[in-house]
C-alpha cells in the first residue's frame, strides 16, 4: 500500500512539473535566434521572432520579413498562416528555408533563463534569446 501511495505521489509531482504555456508569457516579447540545431547561422544576418497582442507574430527570417499568428491550445503552441516577402538572398537562402520550415513544425515551447525553446515533441527546433 505504501508503494502504491508513493507511486501516485511521484506521478502527481512529475505531471505538475510540466510547464503550462501561458499566452501572457509571449505577448509583446521580442526574440533573436541563437540556435537552429544542425545549421551554422549566417554571420551576415539575423532571424527574429516578435509576439504582439493576440499572439500575432512577425520577424525577420534572415533576409525576408514574415508574419503570422501563434496559437496556444491544450498546452501546445503552433504557428499558423505564415506569410512573408520573397526577396532572394543567396548567402542566407538555406538558413531562411530551414528557419521557416522549423517554425512551421513547432508544437511545443519552453521558456527558461530568458531563452525561448521552440520544440516538436521533445526535439528542439529553434532557440531564441530575449531582446529589448
Amino acid at each position: 500500500m505504501k508503494q502504491l501511495i508513493f507511486c501516485a505521489l511521484l506521478l502527481f509531482s512529475l505531471s505538475s512539473c510540466k510547464e503550462k504555456l501561458n499566452p501572457e508569457s509571449f505577448t509583446n516579447t521580442k526574440w533573436e535566434l541563437i540556435e537552429l540545431p544542425g545549421l551554422t547561422l549566417p554571420a551576415s544576418a539575423k532571424a527574429t521572432l516578435n509576439f504582439a497582442d493576440s499572439l500575432k507574430i512577425s520577424g525577420k527570417s534572415f533576409c525576408n520579413g514574415y508574419g503570422g499568428r501563434a496559437e496556444i491550445k491544450d498546452n501546445k503552441i503552433s504557428v499558423k498562416n505564415v506569410f512573408g516577402t520573397k526577396m532572394f538572398c543567396q548567402e542566407t537562402d538555406a538558413a531562411e528555408r530551414s528557419y521557416l520550415h522549423a517554425l512551421n513544425q513547432v508544437n511545443s515551447a519552453k521558456l527558461a533563463d530568458n531563452k525561448l525553446y521552440l520544440l516538436n515533441g521533445d526535439k528542439t527546433l529553434l532557440v531564441f534569446t530575449k531582446t529589448d
